[in-house]
């Protein structure tokens, strides 16, 4: 009996052995390891800069905290998201706006997005965070430029997304997590992410200013640097200058990321191959997928098709040994958001598309015997 998860980390013998040999190294955590890991990330998202942390979740959370978000300011996000890309909002005691998502991409609607913006004041909003849903680039250009006019930030979630790309209005390769066209940019390294790290977040940015205070903000916001300190008495000596977290990953987390990260581009190709074998599958059936546009590299964390007979074939594939996802509940329909005012029917592409989507099988291990039986099981579904 088959038994296929949606996602599924892939733990070789050369991550095993990185693991091992830190574990067998002086430091478990605060050691080399995480330098390193941040070092390679961000060279591998042609960025400047790197921070990891304990989680994604911790990621968003600070990375609005770095840029000053203020209780009662106002943020924009997507409805189709995991709840963490809102929450890390509330946390900061700000309010979470949404805007609808595009039907093809199912990122957020840049045309809704300028309509919300032209609806309120200039300054109403502090800052927005699209999300790279599935592993599909945002439109990050065109919401950096709206940004710079209406005076907000902009913090990609790229959780979804390392290894992806668009080709910008001058042609150029901007990668996912490059900072080029955002403030910070944020990853996951939850096990069905692309880098498995047990546990583990990425924040990117091309700013020294950040970075410093991303550093302070996951260490309870104390320094022992002695150019930082008000005062110095002796080695011993520390500072807590800002109230912070214990945001830190630990360098057995960090070990086995790197290990992942080394295949990373690898994992990525294979991906690819299953979403192109789906596509050709399912070319006669009446199902539909996330469109990218032309210049765009699909990093494909997901691989979701709308169906008008989800829970039928959600069922059919369960009784198959096939265990798929729906990506998203849409957030503003989360019992908690409703409680802050947010009622069915604020954002009906986004819950048109609830109602359709079914996240299939996609993960870099899937051996082709198994893509075959999922093939073979959605095909007699609808046949």
């Amino acid at each position: 009996m088959y038994k296929i998860p949606y996602g599924k980390q892939e733990i070789t013998n050369e991550d095993i052995s990185e693991v091992i040999k830190t574990l067998q190294s002086d430091f478990l955590t605060q050691g080399p390891k995480i330098l390193e890991f941040e070092t390679r990330f961000a060279e591998y998202v042609d960025a400047k800069y790197a921070v990891a942390v304990c989680n994604g979740t911790a990621a968003l959370h600070m990375a609005v905290l770095a840029l000053g978000l203020q209780p009662r300011q106002k943020i924009i996000t997507t409805p189709i998201t995991f709840v963490a890309s809102a929450n890390c909002v509330l946390y900061a005691g700000a309010e979470v706006v949404f805007a609808d998502i595009d039907a093809n991409d199912y990122n957020i609607d840049v045309v809704k997005l300028e309509a919300l913006l032209k609806s309120h004041p200039k300054n109403t909003f502090a800052g927005i965070i699209p999300v790279a849903f599935a592993g599909c680039p945002v439109k990050l250009e065109k919401i950096s430029a709206l940004a710079k006019a209406h005076g907000f930030w902009v913090v990609e979630d790229a959780c979804h997304a390392p290894g992806g790309y668009f080709n910008d209005s001058k042609g150029k390769k901007i990668k996912c997590g490059s900072t080029v066209y955002s403030d910070l940019s944020c990853f996951s390294f939850h096990p069905v992410k692309h880098i498995a790290a047990g546990e583990g977040g990425m924040i990117t940015t091309n700013s020294k200013e950040l970075y410093e205070k991303l550093k302070s903000l996951r260490t309870h916001g104390i320094t022992k640097d002695a150019a930082l300190l008000k005062e110095n008495h002796g080695g011993w000596y520390y500072e807590m200058q800002d109230l912070g977290y214990n945001y830190r990953i630990s360098d057995i987390n960090a070990a086995l990321a790197l290990s992942q990260l080394n295949r990373a581009d690898q994992g990525i190709a294979r991906r690819h191959e299953i979403a192109d074998k789906y596509r050709k599958a399912f070319s006669d059936l009446p199902v539909k997928y996330q469109q990218t546009e032309e210049g765009v590299f699909n990093a494909y964390h997901l691989f979701v098709i709308e169906t008008d007979r989800r829970k039928e074939l959600y069922d059919h594939l369960f009784s198959k040994g096939i265990f798929p996802q729906i990506h998203y509940i849409p957030v503003h329909m989360q019992p908690y958001y409703k409680s802050l005012g947010f009622k069915k029917g604020d954002f009906p592409v986004a819950e048109v598309y609830y109602e359709k989507c079914i996240s299939l099988p996609m993960y870099a291990s899937l051996k082709d015997e198994e893509l075959e039986h999922v093939i073979q099981s959605v095909r007699l579904f609808f046949k």
